[in-house]
């Protein structure tokens, strides 16, 4: 399936035999009419997505067809997964466009793309179109939403007021949408079409010199370069470049742009803005474990952290929040108990540790010697 923009990679290998174009007729069938045993909502419409691709035309139309007459039992769980791949949602939100229920799981889930809400955002009823507009994260993210809202006849006008007003305070003015420049003059009382916007940092801007800056720095095979003090004052600059910045600005730089304004922006002010540099598309696991180790960082990033199913698959993270006092013990405690022997013993010395975290840990230990010279004593 040379246009499927998913690998087989991201099905359980029982299931791959089923969307490989290599395979059989009748097993894609077979997994286009959703008859696979066993598979988890989520897994099921990420493989009728792919049979979509297939080049059998029966295969692609019966899983269409499958898709789009899926029980609520079964939708409604993989809407709601997550991790759930954004091409899918997104292919998703066409086969459910007159139903209102799996719609606003679509735009409840934080892995559907920006561009799938704007897309909604336009036409969606009353109900979802308030919960569109609650999403202020999004809306300063990517002004299409904005857009959206603001063409959406059935969008009440508080909700689109309030979408605005809220836009143009965080410095997201779009002078070709009427009812963004309505909400400029109401909130800043001065008409923004009646002079030239003055010159400000953009998140653009800023990414188009990093990326000459890396294309400036392709070069031969040899020793590194020193850095120039020119260089170094520039970096220093970049910081209060990015903190002109308007905070819709910021957010768009926090999800475009590289690792030095990520670590910058993290330690916004900001909510939103350190929000959207921890939910960057472009963040690394070593970026999400050096989160999971500070002791500083927002209490909201943390917290999408150890609440991120994805991210508890990696044994370093886990082990590095159990650690970190910000962590709620309950939480901390749920982790603990995962953890290999070793580590649990060695929390159980560890007196940088919470003392909650390191008596519980003592307790494991304790726990699990005497059930082993019990274990002896029965032989």
């Amino acid at each position: 399936m040379p246009d499927c923009p998913l690998s087989l990679d991201v099905l359980p290998r029982p299931l791959q035999k089923h969307a490989d174009g290599k395979a059989p007729a009748p097993l894609r069938m077979m997994g286009a009419k959703g008859l696979v045993p066993a598979v988890a909502p989520a897994d099921l419409v990420t493989l009728l997505f792919m049979l979509s691709f297939d080049g059998d035309a029966a295969v692609r139309d019966t899983a269409i067809r499958t898709a789009e007459g899926l029980p609520e039992r079964i939708s409604g769980v993989a809407l709601r997964a997550e991790g759930l791949a954004a091409p899918v949602l997104d292919w998703l939100a066409e086969r459910f466009a007159g139903h209102e229920a799996a719609l606003e799981l679509v735009l409840l889930n934080p892995s559907t793309p920006d561009e799938t809400v704007a897309r909604l955002a336009g036409t969606v009823s009353q109900r979802l179109a308030e919960i569109v507009r609650q999403n202020e994260l999004r809306l300063l993210r990517h002004e299409g939403i904005v857009r959206g809202l603001c063409a959406n006849p059935n969008a009440l006008a508080s909700t689109v007021d309030g979408a605005c007003d809220f836009c143009v305070r965080n410095g997201l003015t779009l002078l070709d949408v009427p009812r963004l420049v309505e909400a400029h003059r109401r909130v800043h009382g001065v008409d923004p079409t009646a002079k030239p916007p003055e010159e400000v940092e953009t998140a653009a801007g800023l990414i188009a010199e990093y990326r000459r800056e890396l294309h400036s720095d392709d070069a031969p095979d040899g020793p590194p370069r020193a850095e120039t003090e020119e260089e170094t004052k520039k970096k220093l600059n970049i910081t209060q470049r990015i903190m002109k910045m308007s905070v819709s600005e910021k957010i768009k730089l926090a999800t475009l742009g590289n690792k030095e304004a990520r670590t910058i922006l993290l330690r916004d002010s900001n909510k939103l803005v350190t929000m959207a540099a921890a939910t960057s598309p472009r963040i690394t696991d070593g970026e999400i474990l050096s989160l999971a180790n500070s002791r500083t960082v927002n209490a909201d990033v943390l917290r999408y952290v150890y609440s991120s199913r994805e991210f508890l698959k990696t044994y370093a993270i886990k082990i590095a929040l159990v650690k970190n006092p910000k962590v709620p013990l309950p939480t901390a405690l749920k982790m603990l108990v995962t953890l290999q022997e070793r580590d649990v013993k060695e929390l159980a010395r560890d007196r940088n540790v919470p003392q909650t975290i390191q008596s519980q840990a003592r307790a494991l230990v304790m726990k699990k010697e005497q059930a082993a010279k019990a274990s002896m004593q029965k032989k």
